[in-house]
């Protein structure tokens, strides 16, 4: 039975791109056993939360599973945690843990808009040539029938996507999409009115970011759509991640998992999430860049494909607790 003796907090601001914030959590039980968990980019409120809440929910309090936990302060991070340290005392593997089966899994590389078409075939050769057999290209209103058709020109046998960043208002040009046989239609409209009818039209699953149980409901009952892009960093637990699971996958729908930036914690736990049964499409779950990483081995895809750890309880990766704390900017422990 986990009892949580102490537990550290850790604020850090990662050394790439925009500079994000991310909250690190670690548990210590009376055993010396440790759990980590992870929030990216946490709402404002987040650190707040974890000071004046966390101690009091799980210092010296007694639990069998991370479920009778209920919401625990701090959201995900904190979470994340105490099932990284229920798993680990169990001696199993996260994702099996969770009810995961995979041990490997189809990655996909996000590719951007690129200035012709002639660098976008170029930059899809690449990620072709490391071993990726499925790329999601961003489209959006003027770049999107023609980066598709060169592409699919190029590698006739070659796995697409399409993400829309809810960048169209109408289906035309989105069904005209389907010719190209995409293996999804992600993020089309702002909102769910106008799902229902593009995914009608087309033989692509209209692939959905959907952030509550409530709202995947919705989607499902007005058949907006066939496929979940399911992130669990956006979701408070890991609980919530396997409900809508459960629930997409007795609709029938498709699910994709991906994974947030960070130090490499929250997308270990996306991948522990992306081996349960229904997470069938590619998953995004790219390495962060190494200036962030905190553990190893790194989180990310080799040749295309991403291993499910299952030789460590867990999250499935060490920490290195000394770079934690040379990168944080804040941190406590109680």
């Amino acid at each position: 039975m986990p009892r949580v003796r102490e537990l550290e907090v850790f604020r850090l601001v990662l050394p790439y791109g925009r500079r994000p914030e991310t909250i690190l959590v670690r548990l210590t039980d009376y055993g010396g056993m440790t759990g980590w968990g992870e929030v990216v980019d946490p709402a404002p409120k987040t650190w707040r939360l974890l000071q004046e809440g966390l101690a009091e929910a799980l210092i010296g309090v007694d639990w069998e599973h991370p479920d009778e936990l209920g919401e625990v302060p701090g959201g995900s991070a904190a979470d994340m945690a105490c099932w990284d340290l229920w798993a680990r005392m169990l001696g199993v593997p996260l994702s099996h843990a969770l009810g995961g089966s995979r041990t490997s899994l189809t990655a996909t590389v996000r590719i951007g808009a690129e200035r012709n078409l002639e660098s976008l075939v170029a930059r899809v050769n690449r990620h072709v040539c490391a071993g990726y057999a499925h790329v999601t290209l961003d489209v959006h209103p003027g770049w999107d029938i023609e980066p598709l058709r060169a592409v699919r020109q190029a590698y006739p046998a070659l796995g697409i996507g399409v993400d829309a960043r809810r960048a169209y208002t109408d289906a035309d040009a989105l069904e005209a999409m389907d010719a190209y046989a995409l293996s999804s239609i992600e993020r089309p409209f702002v909102d769910l009115a106008g799902h229902a009818d593009l995914q009608e039209r087309v033989a692509a699953p209209v692939l959905l970011e959907i952030s509550s149980a409530a709202e995947l409901d919705e989607a499902i009952a007005t058949n907006a759509g066939r496929a979940l892009l399911l992130r669990p960093a956006l979701l408070g637990s890991l609980r919530e991640v396997r409900r809508m699971h459960d629930t997409a996958t007795a609709a029938g729908w498709e699910i994709a998992c991906s994974g947030g930036q960070g130090t490499g914690l929250a997308r270990a736990a996306t991948v522990a999430a992306a081996s349960l049964p229904g997470c069938g499409l590619p998953c995004d779950v790219a390495e962060p860049p190494r200036s962030a990483q905190i553990v190893t081995p790194p989180v990310g895809a080799s040749g295309g494909v991403v291993a499910v750890p299952l030789t460590q309880p867990g999250l499935g990766h060490n920490v290195d607790v000394a770079r934690v704390r040379r990168l944080a900017r804040d941190s406590y422990s109680v």
